[in-house]
């Protein structure tokens, strides 16, 4: 036999389907299934406190079946990996991810696609339980000073001392992040760290020359 031959041969075995099995698929996507509903239902517990996106979680939860559809096909056909390589090097997310917690998430239900597709149902398992309980201890401690944003409009750019004179006593640690003088006026932002948020905006509120205190916490409303 020459060394075409063997090449030849080489790249036919490539392409032929011998290592699929019709039983260790469903297996595998049956049991990832089981674990991307899990996901999913975990992810909305953590999520019962912010705004809900069920189409993402329906999305990051079947990305776990999807990805365990692609190792099982790269594990029977290595002309198929190769392809599938080259297929997906070209996608392009443009979804942009809006908290840190759907991206981990998303890559524990990557994770267990991958973890599925080799078979490892234990380690699947065992990832979930690790995760389950990482998040539920660490979302528990408690923040001891939540950050916040105070936003004062002012008539009288005077009132500057006044207004920080106020923030100091109940976060002597502040920033200023913006400040902004007009004629009619002055605009201020500060950061501040306090238990107390609301008595303080309430406080800003009751100077003479303020017109209006505002208070942001993250994505939480105004309070005015």
């Amino acid at each position: 036999m020459g060394f075409n031959d063997i090449i030849k041969n080489s790249v036919l075995n490539a392409f032929s389907t011998t290592g699929f099995s019709t039983t260790n698929a469903i297996i595998s996507l049956g049991v990832c299934f089981l674990m991307a509903v899990y996901i999913y239902f975990v992810y909305r517990f953590i999520s019962r406190t912010t705004f809900y996106d069920k189409s993402f979680s329906v999305s990051m939860a079947m990305v776990s079946v999807v990805v365990t559809g692609i190792i099982l096909a790269m594990q029977a056909n290595l002309i198929i990996s190769l392809g599938m390589v080259g297929a997906l090097s070209i996608v392009r997310f443009r979804t942009a991810i809006k908290e840190p917690m759907d991206l981990l998430f998303l890559f524990w239900s990557i994770s267990t696609g991958i973890i599925c597709g080799a078979g490892l149902y234990e380690l699947a398992a065992l990832l979930a339980l690790v995760c389950t309980m990482g998040i539920l201890i660490l979302q528990i401690i408690p923040v001891k000073t939540s950050p916040y944003l105070v936003i004062i409009n002012a008539r009288d750019k005077s009132a500057e001392a006044d207004i920080l004179s106020i923030i100091r006593r109940y976060s002597p640690r502040y920033k200023i992040d913006s400040k902004n003088i007009t004629r009619s006026g002055m605009d201020l932002i500060v950061e501040i760290r306090s238990k107390k948020a609301n008595a303080l905006v309430d406080e800003l509120s009751e100077l003479e020359p303020v017109t209006a205190a505002s208070l942001l916490y993250h994505d939480a409303p105004v309070k005015n």
